[in-house]
């Protein structure tokens, strides 16, 4: 078994990073827009005035800075400036656009960030039109008494975007709920002298139609028209935030009417004398922000794909419960194998690299076995004395094969060929069995169709939160999927911790390969697809070691993700494979397909969602549906734990999982996936040894 390093594969990493990174961007984008509906008009309460100065209370609807002064501007002489907020919006920006050209007039639209990546075509449209831009804010934050570089990020980030989509910039800001001079308090003040300092014109009204009441169209023409009087006016419409059908209809009417009593309808920087409002925007930034715009716009569309990759984890996860439990249920009520069990003894095979740390309480628990053995320890170039270990015990049926470092799958072919005995058990190195293991293990091969059988392997070293949630796992994962690929006539795996082979059945697939990772994957689909039935025994127990390290797990788990991938990649002729064979490949690959790969794939989907939903839905039913895929999880447990006869006090643990267990084993699919796909071949990862059973374990 030769030690080796992975290839570090960063590549994937960097693009896994990537995503992950354009996900929070999404939700960062996602989440204001979707609480847009709920505090677009909850207007903020006036607060403290005392450093609003007069001149700014009074005077013009343009607030800017001239050096460090704040000035204003008032429109002209009976002009009005129609202004549009919160859009763009697919539905309702175009409809008002063609008011506006019916009547030959133009207005002004102060849009969102998060509105405009998804709909970056309606700017073209609303500057084609002859309109103009202005920056509203990224995701109609209340910037008043923000941090400036809170503000600073909203206008940059709304700007880039403009930039990107149309080639120009703009100076024109208007603050998510502003209103007249009059309302400017303290606090918003800050905001207006941020945007100063930034370059921007912050542009307040004078008169607000109210059209986000939706009063009726007559209302909104009677808000919208202005006092009597010369005086230039700039009024508030909204494109955008729900239905717009009033404001539509309004604007149609009031349009007229201000032009027949003398108004002159323009943009705002011509009310307000502006000579350049909007400039092109420098190559780099455009450059920049195309990439930002589409950039947030795959973010987005991927917080609104959660939904539907949700619905896919949702129905995979409900789909395993039901099979597992249909298929223990089963499984459990079934009878023993018809026939005598086999009664000659059987040769168990014990591959060995650098297993001193717990070859002798191995040993010593297959000869403790009620069923007579002989044992074959095949040591594969260890390094630490292993061999001799086991030849100084001297114990009787005991025999030590050493060979040049080869390999798992050359150590059990050694074994296979120098067994006395037609029936062989294989097992790993540091792996104890009880009395009855063997026994119960071997009774199904009284059907003489029988080639393989998988045994039941538990953890033994289950102290700590990490050997617990590997003890959930075995119990819940791999034994409750056993019972259905039993029932199925599909065994996917007969573990190398605990396997009995029929050696007709091993010299008929030419023994174990070391093409894949994971020898015994590939050699069970081998059988599967000879022909062979595989069966599963609850009873033959064995228990294993489990990685103790964090480290040792990922290492351990990803050669078996990826060597499982191999396995069916190297096997995939068995799809079209007729017979028995091809109904075996088809049914373990369509499991294995959607539980031990997709289903890893989307279930971080399942949290996702839970943090989405409580930010940007209903919290309360975002952790309804989070709570009952845990209840179902938790559900599923408990009747395995119960078939299994273990104690449930171990699943108080469960729950934990979701926060990093889960994650990490997730983490490993996504790896094996990426390795798959660049094509790279890994080799042989040792696990860790750490003695667990001690030198004096007798069973």
């Amino acid at each position: 078994m030769t030690r080796a390093t992975a290839p570090k594969l960063r590549a994937h990493w960097l693009l896994l990073g990537m995503f992950g990174l354009i996900l929070a961007t999404g939700l960062i984008v996602e989440v204001p827009a979707r609480s847009l509906a709920t505090t677009l008009y909850n207007v903020p309460a006036v607060g403290s005035t005392a450093k609003v100065p007069e001149s700014v209370m009074d005077g013009g609807p343009g607030v800017g800075l001239t050096g460090t002064t704040l000035k204003t501007l008032s429109p002209a002489a009976k002009t009005i400036a129609l202004t549009f907020d919160d859009g763009p919006d697919p539905e309702w920006t175009p409809q008002i656009l063609k008011v506006l050209s019916a009547h030959g007039v133009h207005g002004t639209f102060f849009v969102l960030g998060n509105q405009v990546i998804r709909q970056p075509d309606l700017l073209n449209q609303i500057e084609a039109q002859g309109s103009e831009l202005g920056v509203h804010a990224f995701s109609h934050q209340d910037m008043s008494g923000a941090a400036p570089w809170q503000v600073q990020l909203q206008l940059r980030a709304t700007q880039l975007v403009i930039g990107g989509l149309t080639g120009r910039t703009t100076s024109l800001f208007r603050p998510p709920f502003s209103s007249t001079n009059k309302v400017l308090d303290d606090a918003s003040l800050q905001t207006v002298e941020v945007a100063g300092a930034e370059g921007y014109l912050t542009v307040l009204t004078t008169v607000d139609s109210e059209d986000w009441k939706r009063p009726g169209v007559a209302k909104i023409v009677a808000n919208a028209t202005p006092p009597t009087g010369t005086t230039g006016q700039i009024i508030v419409f909204h494109d955008a935030g729900g239905d717009r059908s009033q404001t539509v209809a309004a604007l149609d009417q009031l349009i007229p009417k201000l032009q027949a009593a003398g108004y002159t309808l323009t943009t705002v920087d011509k009310a307000l004398g502006l000579t350049k409002a909007s400039v092109p925007s420098p190559p780099s930034n455009q450059l920049f922000g195309w990439l930002l715009a589409h950039l947030l716009w795959l973010a987005t569309s991927l917080v609104g794909g959660i939904g539907w990759v949700m619905l896919g984890a949702g129905v995979l996860t409900l789909l395993r419960a039901a099979l597992v439990v249909w298929s223990a249920s089963r499984h459990v009520r079934r009878p023993e194998p018809a026939g005598a069990p086999p009664s000659e003894p059987v040769t168990v095979i014990v591959p060995a690299y650098n297993e001193s740390a717990g070859i002798e309480a191995a040993v010593r628990s297959l000869l403790a076995s009620t069923h007579p053995v002989e044992v074959v320890v095949v040591d594969d170039g260890s390094t630490d004395g292993t061999a001799d270990l086991v030849e100084k015990l001297a114990l009787p049926g005991v025999r030590v094969i050493r060979q040049e470092n080869a390999g798992k799958p050359a150590a059990l072919n050694t074994g296979i060929a120098v067994a006395s005995h037609e029936i062989v058990v294989m097992v790993d190195g540091d792996t104890v069995f009880e009395p009855t293991t063997i026994a119960n293990l071997i009774k199904p091969f009284a059907d003489p169709g029988v080639g393989a059988v998988s045994g039941n392997a538990k953890v033994a070293n289950r102290g700590g939160l990490l050997g617990r949630w590997q003890h959930i796992e075995y119990v819940v994962g791999f034994n409750t999927d056993r019972r259905w690929y039993d029932i199925a006539g599909c065994m996917a795996t007969v573990p190398g911790a605990v396997g009995g082979f029929r050696r007709e059945a091993l010299r008929a697939v030419g023994g174990v390969s070391s093409d894949t990772l994971a020898e015994d994957t590939d050699l069970t689909m081998a059988l599967g697809r000879a022909g062979w039935h595989i069966s599963y025994r609850q009873d033959a127990i064995a228990w294993t070691e489990a990685p103790a390290t964090v480290n040792a797990l990922w290492r351990q788990r990803y050669r078996w993700s990826y060597g499982t991938m191999q396995a069916m990649w190297k096997h995939r002729a068995g799809l079209r494979q007729r017979g028995r064979g091809g109904t075996y490949t088809r049914r373990a690959f369509t499991y294995m397909t959607l539980f031990q790969v997709l289903l890893p794939l989307l279930a971080p989907a399942v949290d996702v969602f839970a943090v989405y939903g409580v930010l940007a839905l209903d919290p309360v039913r975002a952790l309804t549906v989070w709570g009952a895929f845990q209840l179902v999880d938790l559900a599923v447990a408990l009747y395995a734990f119960r078939l299994d006869k273990e104690s449930p006090r171990p699943l108080w643990a469960l729950p934990l999982t979701q926060f990093c267990y889960r994650q990490l084993l997730y983490l490993v699919v996504i790896q094996s996936v990426a390795t798959a796909v660049a094509g790279v071949r890994l080799g042989w990862q040792r696990v860790e040894r750490y003695g667990t059973f001690g030198a004096s374990t007798s069973s």
